[in-house]
């Protein structure tokens, strides 16, 4: 028995609340054609709707075999929806690209019904409607009247308790409808079949029972179940608690199947979708490769660079400021002469002022060379793994000599020739007057900078080992 206990349904739209059922109550025997008549936005669509168990309820109670669903999860609608309820809609909702039997097979398909079987119980209800030499055709191919019959069949074919049918005549002439209205006045005498519709000839023709509905309220019931029909069929169905009906349940194989006849009817869709997902694919997969591709450049820039130019750190340093700051002042102060008398050249004695006044800074580089040994040999440091190589040059004095482009032989060494370029220079510096004697040259050529351009400056250098000549140290 099939029982509602003051069912209210609203639907919030916005800031309006709208009352579709206002405490349905009604209960339903088990074999009995039922019609609900009413004007549209009634609630008759709604009440079939929580029914078959496509809408949940606001309030109240749904009672199927004395069993509240007030606790019903997900999966006990879907296994009520699959055993016990059968669909008819106005609209057929038959699937186009499968013949009328694959149409009525598949609702067996979630049942876990084999293949034969499910051939014959589909080949069976299509004979019950009358449509038994129709099995092989598609649904355009049949009029309105056939394929409401088999949606018709399509419901029986799971042999349900209820059958529910949303105006089933509604698009169908005279004729059709009279055909529709006797299939389901046939089928009403071992189950429950309830119809909405707006036509209330055939309602009374056909129908058992007939109630109507206004601004979801029941005006009227015809044939509502007395005190005593209830007692006996609350007595012939007590409630069985903890009754695992089966699951809904599709094999591997009829969903592959199924999936794959759906790809090879709509080909231009199927091609269309699988083009669009290669470029899909393909687009990320490009990105993703020039994206590590360019990584992969610069990581190997860098690492080249460091080798090429590494950080050095020497033994003494010097302070550059003051230097840097007295030549980019140059630009700045343009003085003014007057044209009868000589005047030194600005440049090249604030140039030289500012050479004597710089000061070498001594590093500490035995501290220096402990640490580096120390932070390198930690896994996991900051040092560690920022490093590629460390190199320690110590000084040398090679005793290496060449020939110069007069073709004397000389000492293969920078130093000697800077200090005679020096000198040369402040010679013809204060050859030509520029406001400082000779003994600069002297106080120039003994700056702690200029010992260290002159010392810095080397033709010969220590390789790593293992490394030789010509090659680049990469790591």
């Amino acid at each position: 028995m099939l029982r509602l206990k003051n069912i209210k349904k609203n639907y919030v739209m916005a800031d309006n609340t709208v009352e579709a059922l206002k405490g349905v109550d009604i209960s339903f025997r088990k074999n009995e054609f039922v019609s609900i008549l009413g004007p549209s936005g009634c609630g008759k669509t709604t009440l079939l709707n929580i029914i078959g168990g496509l809408d949940k309820y606001t309030s109240g109670d749904l009672l199927i075999k004395n069993v509240s669903t007030k606790e019903y999860n997900d999966r006990d609608w879907d296994t009520y929806r699959n055993h016990s309820i059968g669909f008819v809609f106005q609209s057929y909702n038959l699937i186009p690209h499968q013949t009328v039997l694959g149409n009525v097979e598949i609702a067996l398909t979630l049942s876990g019904v084999s293949k034969h079987e499910r051939k014959e119980r589909a080949i069976k209800a299509l004979q019950e409607v009358g449509l038994g030499d129709q099995i092989y055709k598609r649904p355009n191919a049949l009029s309105g009247g056939q394929m409401q019959r088999v949606a018709i069949a399509r419901a029986l074919v799971n042999n349900p308790d209820i059958i529910l049918a949303d105006e089933p005549t509604g698009a169908l002439d005279t004729v059709t409808s009279v055909q529709v209205m006797e299939i389901l006045k046939e089928v009403s005498k071992n189950r429950l079949v309830i119809m909405v519709t707006h036509n209330p000839e055939l309602a009374e023709k056909y129908s058992t029972r007939i109630i109507k509905m206004l601004d979801g309220n029941i005006l009227s019931d015809s044939n509502p179940l007395t005190k005593e029909e209830e007692q006996e069929l609350e007595k012939q169905e007590k409630p069985v608690k903890n009754k695992k009906e089966k699951k809904p349940t599709m094999s591997f194989f009829t969903a592959f199947k199924l999936s794959l006849r759906n790809l090879f009817t709509k080909k231009g869709r199927t091609i269309l979708t699988s083009f669009a997902g290669s470029i899909g694919i393909i687009g990320i997969a490009l990105i993703l490769s020039v994206s590590k591709g360019m990584t992969t450049y610069i990581n190997q820039v860098q690492e080249t660079t460091l080798s090429s130019y590494p950080i050095t750190l020497e033994s003494t340093t010097i302070d550059l400021s003051e230097l840097i700051a007295s030549m980019m002042n140059q630009g700045e102060n343009g003085n003014q002469h007057e044209n009868d008398a000589i005047y030194k050249d600005p440049i090249i004695a604030e140039l030289v002022t500012a050479l004597s006044k710089v000061e070498a800074n001594e590093n500490d580089l035995k501290a220096f060379k402990k640490y580096l040994e120390e932070q390198m040999t930690l896994d996991g440091s900051a040092l560690n793994m920022s490093v590629s190589g460390v190199q320690y040059t110590y000084n040398m004095n090679l005793a290496i000599y060449t020939k110069n482009i007069d073709g004397d032989i000389i000492k293969s060494d920078i130093n000697e020739l800077m200090q005679d370029m020096i000198a040369d220079f402040m010679m013809q510096v204060s050859a030509n007057g520029s406001g400082f004697d000779s003994s600069a040259s002297s106080s120039m050529t003994s700056n702690p900078m200029m010992s260290m351009m002159m010392t810095g400056t080397k033709l010969w250098q220590e390789l790593l080992p293992g490394v030789k000549e010509g090659e680049t140290i990469n790591k």
